[in-house]
């Protein structure tokens, strides 16, 4: 666990994603949750030794199975975007591990299948203010990685945590992605928070350059998709583009195979929600 500011703390050791924590005199909130049960317990664990308070909000920054699967454990009153609270509608009340091959943390977790849900107790939609200390938390919709991502910020602390919005070295999950405004809010992010600490949801802070590399690759993406999609018979066919988006990646050898798969799953859905006719399938992951 490292500190970024007094009482506003990340976490990178744990299965699933980076979480976060900020321990203000009302309350503790808590962003994203691990996956593994032992893992929340441990976390919960650690933040009472700090002195965290038990009055608490976890705040799921989108509805990735990789951040809110673990949720139930954490025992708090979670907030989310409303966009996000309808996904958990659309979900059977217990996971069953569809979508089973979509390159995500969950699937090296075994005991993820047959987990129950904790939906979200409190929702918004565009904006939230949490006044649990001497400055404001703002929650704040920015669509992009899925139609319900929000940044969390600390305007007087100037940190930042923006989940799946801008992520390091590997692949983007486009399954629930729309492009357009995934570039839209990395071009706000690098001009309304400048000399903020940047929380990425995998991996912890991010540089500038991050966040203009982050943009360069899903240009890159769009262009590929857009010019493949003319020509290609089948969804299939668009995995002839995946070594392309690889190549700007600099993949470690064990992590390939998941990648691949990441995108092979995410080109697919993507495929079918934006330039296909039929039904959506269920699109959780």
């Amino acid at each position: 666990m490292e500190e970024i500011s007094r009482g506003i703390y990340y976490e990178n050791t744990y299965s699933g994603v980076t979480l976060g924590a900020i321990l203000l005199p009302q309350g503790t909130i808590l962003l994203d949750a691990p996956l593994r049960a032992e893992e929340g317990r441990a976390w919960r664990g650690k933040l009472t030794n700090l002195g965290a308070s038990p009055n608490r909000f976890l705040i799921n920054l989108d509805a990735h199975p990789d951040r809110t699967l673990g949720a139930r454990v954490m025992d708090s009153t979670i907030i989310a975007h409303q966009k996000t609270a309808q996904v958990f509608r659309s979900r059977p009340s217990v996971f069953k591990g569809n979508n089973a091959e979509s390159g995500s943390e969950w699937e090296a977790y075994d005991e993820a299948v047959g987990t129950r849900w904790a939906v979200p107790d409190l929702t918004f939609t565009k904006h939230m203010y949490i006044h649990w200390g001497p400055f404001p938390v703002v929650l704040e919709q920015h669509p992009g990685p899925m139609p319900g991502a929000i940044w969390v910020s600390l305007p007087e602390a100037k940190v930042i945590f923006v989940g799946d919005l801008v992520i390091e070295n590997q692949p983007p999950f486009l399954a629930n992605a729309d492009l357009d405004p995934w570039i839209e809010s990395l071009n706000a992010l690098s001009t309304e928070y400048k000399n903020y600490t940047i929380i990425s949801g995998r991996g912890g802070p991010v540089s500038p350059n991050a966040i203009k590399l982050q943009k360069k690759y899903l240009q890159n993406i769009k262009k590929h998709i857009e010019k493949s999609i003319k020509n290609i018979d089948e969804i299939e066919d668009l995995e002839s583009i995946i070594p392309v988006i690889l190549r700007d990646y600099d993949v470690p050898a064990h992590l390939e195979d998941q990648y691949v798969q990441r995108l092979r799953h995410g080109l697919a859905q993507y495929y079918i929600r934006h330039f296909d006719t039929f039904d959506d399938p269920d699109l959780d992951s």
